[in-house]
């Protein structure tokens, strides 16, 4: 039986000693600009490991469509694990889904392998013949768009927020090596960096035949690549991962931001939404609500420690923890958006 392959998790103080040399640049903006490169790369190297599968059994599962539930007339979503990614889940932890309209099909996101997202396209060819026009990505996480490869025809549209390119650019040959470790080879040796090839500046409109998508390209908030999908036919809105229920939602790119997002996010007429990880819940603004509180508190409660002097190490172990019973996985990202908290928020 192959040993589990284990992934070294970097001390918080490395990434203290890097942030703190911001201090030096002559800019707020280059500081910035340094904490989210340290925070993007690090995205990929708090996983657990876990054995890998046999190369039957993952031949097997690849095979077998994934779970879908219709949530609105021709919206069909996959609910992932609330887990990190590895070998036995195939990297499924990311809500994705597809959208039917009377000519084509809109995918969105494709999840965290290869493999899940060919388990994706057998879901959808169950539901309809009907070519896929759009595969939709609302950001550069491995978990949303490792799945690309099981649509990249020549006919299908790949679209994403104006920043997702660069983003893919800076982060994608990184996150092969890094998941290779998390995956295992089988399944990171078919995961391709497909980027978009229709990129959405502001807001976008998308016809499927008598179903229209509306995409909306946010400020940074989650990452600075964030893209929302609003049916209009059945007011069903894919939030991508600004919006988190029961999984502890992770800043990857501006907490002030995020918050910022959520204000408008609520603005939306959608009588259900589908987040990026955790179940479609009947209140889905007060799950907003929720993720609201976690990020004014923590903002609250970093503001106040850097207004004592008190080191970032240090922060980073005690800042968030009055949240710490209402979230999964909070052991795996609370110190990790206190860095990406405390390092935008010295510069105020």
């Amino acid at each position: 039986m192959r040993r589990p392959k284990k992934l070294a998790i970097t001390p918080i103080a490395l990434f203290a000693a890097t942030l703190c040399r911001a201090h030096f640049e002559s800019r707020k903006g280059a500081a910035f600009r340094l904490v989210g490169t340290i925070l993007g790369t690090i995205f990929g190297t708090i996983f657990f490991s876990l054995p890998l599968h046999d190369g039957h059994a993952q031949q097997q599962a690849a095979i077998t469509p994934l779970p879908i539930s219709q949530v609105a007339p021709g919206v069909y979503v996959h609910i992932g694990n609330i887990d990190m990614m590895s070998a036995a889940n195939q990297g499924d932890t990311a809500n994705i889904g597809f959208i039917v309209g009377n000519d084509a099909v809109a995918v969105v996101d494709t999840g965290g392998s290869t493999r899940e997202g060919t388990r994706l396209l057998a879901a959808l060819r169950k539901v309809t013949p009907k070519p896929v026009r759009y595969v939709i990505n609302t950001h550069v996480h491995p978990d949303h768009l490792f799945g690309n490869a099981a649509f990249a025809q020549d006919d299908t549209v790949f679209v994403g927020h104006r920043n997702l390119p660069r983003a893919l650019t800076a982060r994608g040959e990184y996150y092969l090596k890094a998941f290779r470790t998390v995956l295992g080879d089988t399944l990171i040796d078919d995961i391709k960096i497909v980027p978009p090839t229709l990129l959405v500046d502001d807001e976008m409109q998308i016809d499927l035949g008598s179903r229209v998508l509306t995409l909306k390209a946010w400020p940074p908030g989650h990452t600075d690549n964030d893209l929302t999908v609003f049916d209009n036919a059945s007011a069903t809105l894919f939030t991508g991962d600004l919006l988190f229920v029961e999984h502890l939602p992770v800043i990857d790119g501006s907490i002030r931001g995020f918050l910022a997002d959520l204000s408008q996010l609520l603005k939306i007429p959608a009588e259900r939404a589908v987040p990026g990880h955790g179940p479609i819940v009947s209140d889905w603004r007060g799950a907003v609500d929720d993720e609201r509180r976690y990020f004014q508190n923590l903002a609250g409660e970093v503001r106040g420690l850097i207004a004592r002097g008190t080191p970032l190490t240090q922060a980073a172990r005690e800042a968030g923890r009055s949240e710490q019973s209402r979230w999964k996985l909070f052991d795996e990202y609370g110190s990790r958006n206190v860095i990406a908290t405390f390092g935008e928020l010295e510069w105020e």
